[in-house]
């Protein structure tokens, strides 16, 4: 995989595939000669393989290029939240095998569990273990842009930690780790909704609340790696106290967690987010002033995300559904009245519903991107 013809093609194919050869000439800018022999080299390492037909303007249908699925298989783990959430993935981000592990901060545990986990996915899945290329590990925190250590979690009160060194060590596989909105947006410019977008945004809502963004086609993760961190930015200041230390961040306003205690101290029956949806449709007074104060926080922090990195696609996240229909209109409305006109008309903005093992999944994103980046790298 040295060669850098080899290597734009792969990415192409990773970025935009299933392709054709014509297609790919022109996104690698070669020759359609030049396409035909690296591809077919490429079909011999085992890394491409040919799917479907596509309509040419030829007349007759083109043949498809894609990733081939079982050249690599990769396990994704989510420290973010409880239990410890463990997939199998193929390459093209199909999930084979889901396990859950007791939740831990300490990284020998992990480590174990993720060892411990390995055999059973392969052997459920039916897969060899040298075809295992890599695991990734997601977790909330700041992660080095080496994607082996945890500069600072406080969650798991992690503080300048080798994780990555932990796992492989236990495990012998090349391990990476990644913020955990970094791995839901890698996962979806991989495998996704955000495929066809190269300036994107994504936030997912659940118990806490992550960012992450995508600049003309590249993550961005800052200088300190810290890049996307809304759920710390002042809404209200002056507010509650939060965990990182500060007060009125969006955290103590608008995630479930947040909302939900907003409830209790406020006496209303409800125990989950759709009780407190159902109450203020009903006209519960203090329901709807939750939800209209939880989700004009988070549209204001999107907008003001909008407003500084004007991307073409923003994907909200709602994890496990807790956003009911009022929570979604009031956050969209404050989107759109604190975004220039311009830029909200140019904007795509979608709600997407996702299961709770959508870290794991972006986890597993993370190392086969890595395996992808080492093939080009040779």
């Amino acid at each position: 995989m040295a060669n850098p013809s080899k290597r734009s093609l792969l990415q192409a194919v990773a970025d935009h595939g299933p392709l054709s050869r014509s297609e790919l000439a022109v996104l690698a800018g070669l020759s359609k000669a030049a396409i035909t022999g690296l591809s077919r080299e490429l079909i011999q390492d085992g890394a491409l393989e040919e799917s479907e037909t596509a309509p040419s303007r030829q007349g007759r249908p083109s043949i498809l290029l894609r990733l081939n699925p079982t050249h690599g298989y990769f396990i994704g783990a989510s420290i973010v939240e409880e239990p410890v959430t463990l997939v199998l993935a193929d390459l093209q981000g199909a999930v084979l095998g889901q396990r859950t592990a007791p939740w831990s901060n300490d990284p020998q545990a992990i480590a174990v569990a993720i060892r411990e986990a390995i055999p059973h996915l392969l052997g459920e899945a039916g897969v060899s273990a040298e075809r295992l290329r890599g695991i990734g590990v997601a977790l909330s925190g700041l992660v080095n842009h080496g994607q082996d250590r945890c500069l600072h979690s406080t969650n798991l009160g992690w503080i300048d930690l080798p994780v990555a060194a932990v796992v492989e060590q236990a495990t012998g596989v090349p391990t990476f780790l990644e913020n955990d909105a970094n791995a839901v947006a890698t996962g979806e410019r991989l495998y996704g909704l955000a495929r066809d977008y190269r300036t994107f945004t994504t936030v997912t809502f659940g118990d806490s609340i992550g960012c992450a963004h995508y600049v003309d086609g590249a993550l961005y993760r800052g200088h300190g790696g810290g890049a996307g961190e809304i759920a710390h930015c002042t809404i209200e200041p002056g507010g509650l106290p939060c965990r990182c230390g500060k007060r009125g961040c969006l955290d103590t306003v608008a995630p479930r967690q947040a909302i939900l205690a907003q409830a209790r101290a406020r006496g209303l029956d409800a125990s989950t987010m759709a009780e407190i949806e159902a109450l203020a449709a009903q006209g519960h007074a203090d329901a709807i002033a939750i939800l209209h104060r939880a989700g004009a926080a988070l549209g204001l922090a999107i907008a003001h995300v909008i407003q500084v990195n004007d991307p073409e696609f923003v994907l909200i996240v709602d994890v496990e559904g807790a956003m009911g229909p009022l929570f979604r209109t009031v956050t969209r409305q404050a989107i759109e009245a604190n975004v220039l006109p311009r830029l909200a008309a140019s904007t795509t903005i979608r709600f997407h519903e996702a299961t709770r093992d959508l870290w794991a999944r972006g986890a597993a994103s993370i190392a086969a991107q890595k395996f992808l980046t080492r093939a080009e790298e040779g």
